[in-house]
């Protein structure tokens, strides 16, 4: 058990001793799984393999990281917490009420062979006050202890003293060192240093939609991540029958935030790309800005919905059934009653196909019974699967493949015009068609805008599955129709959206998430700012927010609340070998660097790093001691973060994009991946609106 504060012993001894007597309870917890014999307990072979899955999936939760501290900070409690705040998820045990006053937080529960705690989650209610507690609030906290790690060795600690009138209030010195400490590696979870308004976030409930603005460095991404944890731990049951989706801007980033829930213990969450989830056919095809902003419009949703509609005929010719002897005749006219309800139940164009035999079959039915017989169900399904039901259903509401009627919207402009009459104007259909129509589905060269189309397409036809919970991070550049085909994956769940107005780089950019929530079909979501920047060193972020005016109006800048202002430099060069010299420098520095640059520059770049003779990686590619920098393309500079930045050609960045708005915005977030220190190094002349 911890010591409490004022205890004559070495307190850092104890603690030390807390954490190896902890390290070898999750072992034993460990050891405990593994041992578990399920041979005896298991009907089949299907329940032996789920359940072996799950105790599988338990033993590498249950995994102790010894690079990764396993309690972070303790609290010792005025009174001691009830029952039901201590207790977790995970059914963490009570312990006698005289030894609740003091708890270890860390990153996942740790219960000694008795069930008593060793260590408390995190996300345990009774662990809140660790990031909530102030001088104003103490939350009934008498101490508030952080620790500091050196890899996994504990080696230091900090008190705040919280209910102690005397005591001054302080920045944590440890805290800071935990967000400056430098990064090699992927993204890592920010557990211990989780401010107030991020926990506010992390903590809300399952039920509402929250979007988070937040400008680089406050960390959107991570508390959109904890949530993600917070959420499985206090409604793990629920979320494990309707699942949970990250949803990122594309590989590099899911490379670089993948290992943060497994070091938190979740496991089982997905991560995709928009692409990845409407990829019913091959992209290998581009647009023009211009057709893939009225393809991402969601007017085209309209349009599609008119387009499989339109395959609907009403009956002009009676059906006639035969059974045996008798011979059963349902009207056109009735069928056409039959056909508008199914219309305007508004139910799914699949759905709608599937009842109507049904609803033929009911019509003969009445008349059989009306004639005296007695069908019961098995009548009915059978006159459904009848061949001249069969026919009529045919004609009336053929089947649609998704993909085939997109591509005749594409290719055929009668048909697109007949669809798109008073929703798109003449100039739009022209944008959107195809110069060269494709022969078949196989042979198209399909866009990311297309196949968001066919998802939509898809979605009219058959409704798509919805899961619990979804993050959408880096949404600002998401089209409207790209938020739909993301809403439609929580239509009966909740979704956390995060992003940044002001690093909006796609011609669609979101204007506003009040328009990118309806899009989604979370209207109702709330809208969260964060503006505290805890990443980005202060003159960093500060020479970054002078491109603000220009690019995102009104929007709050960041403002830094790092004691350190970091190491900050332009530097005007004569010799492209310059920018390779400033990587050198920094590399003898601790910590990652990332070289940014337009990314026509990225080949010329290359080959001055390796004239130098320095290593370097790709965006996505893990980096390790011996191989520090990343040669960064701008277009792919979005969401990832570096100790140190190399910023080559500020003006080239802008020159790349297709307008200087967009530029401008890429330049802004090229300029706020780095934690410790930037080097702008340029040639040319920089942009105006840089001052």
């Amino acid at each position: 058990m911890s010591t409490r504060a004022d205890d004559p012993l070495d307190p850092l001894s104890r603690e030390r001793s807390h954490l190896a007597v902890s390290r070898s309870a999750l072992r034993a917890m460990r050891e405990d799984v593994e041992s578990l014999d399920i041979s005896d307990v298991t009907a089949n072979w299907v329940n032996a393999e789920v359940l072996a899955r799950q105790i599988d999936d338990r033993i590498k939760a249950l995994a102790d990281l010894s690079d990764t501290p396993l309690f972070f900070g303790r609290l010792d409690y005025l009174h001691a917490p009830g029952a039901e705040e201590a207790e977790g998820a995970e059914g963490e045990r009570p312990r006698p009420e005289d030894a609740y006053q003091t708890l270890h937080i860390g990153r996942r529960h740790v219960h000694d062979a008795q069930g008593d705690p060793m260590v408390i989650d995190w996300r345990a209610p009774v662990s809140q006050p660790f990031y909530r507690a102030s001088k104003k609030d103490p939350m009934d906290i008498a101490l508030r202890r952080r620790f500091g790690y050196t890899g996994g060795d504990l080696t230091a600690y900090e008190d705040e003293h919280l209910s102690d009138p005397a005591e001054a209030a302080r920045t944590s010195k440890l805290l800071q060192q935990e967000i400056e400490r430098p990064r090699v590696g992927p993204m890592r979870d920010i557990v211990a240093t989780i401010q107030p308004e991020q926990d506010e976030i992390v903590r809300s409930g399952l039920g509402g939609t929250v979007c988070v603005q937040g400008g680089p460095g406050t960390g959107k991404t991570a508390v959109g991540l904890h949530r993600v944890a917070y959420l499985l731990y206090a409604h793990r049951e629920r979320l494990a029958r309707t699942g949970t989706l990250v949803i990122g801007p594309n590989r590099s980033f899911l490379h670089y935030i993948e290992q943060v829930l497994p070091a938190l213990g979740e496991l089982s969450v997905r991560q995709a790309t928009v692409d990845d989830l409407v990829a019913h056919v091959e992209v290998r095809g581009a647009d023009d800005a211009a057709a893939a902003v009225i393809k991402g419009d969601a007017r085209m949703a309209e349009v599609l919905r008119r387009a499989v509609y339109a395959h609907v005929t009403m009956p002009a010719e009676p059906v006639v059934v035969v059974r045996g002897s008798r011979r059963w005749r349902v009207p056109a006219y009735e069928l056409e009653e039959i056909v508008r309800e199914l219309l305007a139940r508004d139910i799914r164009y699949g759905a709608a196909r599937e009842a109507l035999p049904q609803r033929i079959a009911h019509a003969v039915l009445v008349q059989m019974e009306r004639s005296g017989e007695a069908p019961d169900d098995r009548v009915q399904d059978a006159v459904a699967r009848n061949s001249a039901v069969k026919a009529a259903v045919k004609a009336i509401w053929p089947p649609v493949d998704p993909a085939k009627l997109v591509l005749r919207l594409l290719a055929d402009a009668d048909f697109l015009a007949e669809h798109a009459a008073g929703v798109l104007d003449a100039d739009e259909q022209k944008t959107i068609l195809w110069a060269k129509p494709a022969r078949s589905v196989k042979a198209a060269k399909w866009s990311a805008a297309d196949a968001v189309l066919i998802d939509e397409a898809n979605d009219i036809v058959a409704r798509t599955s919805s899961l619990g919970h979804v993050v959408l991070d880096e949404a600002q550049d998401l089209s409207p129709m790209q938020y739909r085909a993301v809403g439609r994956r929580c239509t009966t769940g909740s979704a956390t959206v995060l992003g940044d107005l002001a690093q909006g780089t796609t011609p669609w950019a979101t204007r506003s998430w009040d328009e990118a929530l309806a899009h989604l079909g979370k209207s109702e979501g709330v809208i969260e700012e964060l503006t505290a920047g805890f990443r980005v060193p202060t003159d960093v972020i500060a020479y970054a927010s002078r491109l603000l005016p220009h690019i995102a109006p009104g929007l709050t800048p960041v403002a830094s609340i790092r004691e350190n202002p970091g190491f900050f430099e332009v530097r005007e060069v004569s010799e492209a070998s310059e920018v390779i010299a400033a990587c050198g420098e920094l590399l003898r520095r601790e910590g990652s660097i990332g070289l940014i640059a337009a990314d026509a520059r990225v080949p010329v770049l290359a080959e001055g790093l390796a004239a130098a003779g320095i290593t370097y990686l790709a965006p996505g590619e893990e980096t390790t001691e011996q191989t520090r920098l990343t040669l960064v393309p701008a277009s792919l500079a979005k969401g990832l973060e570096y100790d140190y930045v190399v910023l080559d050609e500020p003006q080239a960045v802008v020159d790349g994009e297709p307008d200087e708005r967009t530029g401008l915005r890429r330049l802004y977030v090229a300029l706020t991946r780095a934690v410790s220190g930037l080097v702008v190094v340029h040639g040319g002349s920089l942009p105006g609106q840089l001052g």
